[in-house]
């Protein structure tokens, strides 16, 4: 038991020692293809890396980086907790950084065919043109009045509640180090 435990640890460390780089790149690309996407800018498998680097600058703060597009409009990755687990993702916002360009999501676990829905193209679009000032404000479906406030969907009501708490938080978080960064 003793020689196989201690084969099967030394494999493992070795499998993982192995595929660490791979899964760092794929993780870089997965970041740079939702980038590209939140800024509308069309990518294909292979030129991912040659369009990020052609039209995106990134923008190195303390704790975050941040991405321009060569219109003034800045990216930033928006994290935290969803109704079921993490939900992950890209906002951009306009020069003034006070209006969403758009949304991507990277990431979420939230109820397969109802809170998953919040990943949508038809949701997400919901959010196009926003005020993220004084806060975003989730209203149900069809009863959004004012630019701060967006459409939930029937039925995944707290998914998208914990949607705009996460972009909420992540903004009054990172608007303050982005307008620092850029000065």
């Amino acid at each position: 038991v003793l020689v196989c435990g201690t084969l099967l640890t030394g494999a493992l460390v070795f499998v993982d020692e192995y595929t660490k780089p791979i899964i760092a790149k794929n993780e870089s690309l997965k970041l740079k293809r939702n980038v590209l996407s939140a800024f509308s800018i069309p990518w294909g498998k292979d030129d991912v890396e040659s369009k990020f680097s052609a039209a995106i600058e990134v923008i190195k703060a303390t704790d975050a980086e941040f991405y321009r597009n060569q219109s003034g409009d800045v990216a930033m990755l928006f994290s935290g907790g969803g109704l079921w687990g993490p939900i992950t993702g890209i906002a951009a916002l306009s020069p003034s950084l006070d209006t969403i360009r758009d949304l991507t999501i990277m990431h979420q676990e939230e109820t397969p065919g109802l809170g998953s829905r919040i990943a949508e193209r038809l949701h997400l679009d919901r959010f196009k043109g926003k005020k993220i000032l004084p806060a975003l404000v989730s209203v149900p479906a069809g009863k959004s009045r004012s630019d701060t406030e967006v459409d939930a969907i029937t039925g995944a009501t707290l998914s998208c509640n914990a949607l705009i708490e996460v972009l909420n938080r992540s903004f009054s978080q990172s608007l303050p180090v982005l307008k620092g960064a850029m000065k």
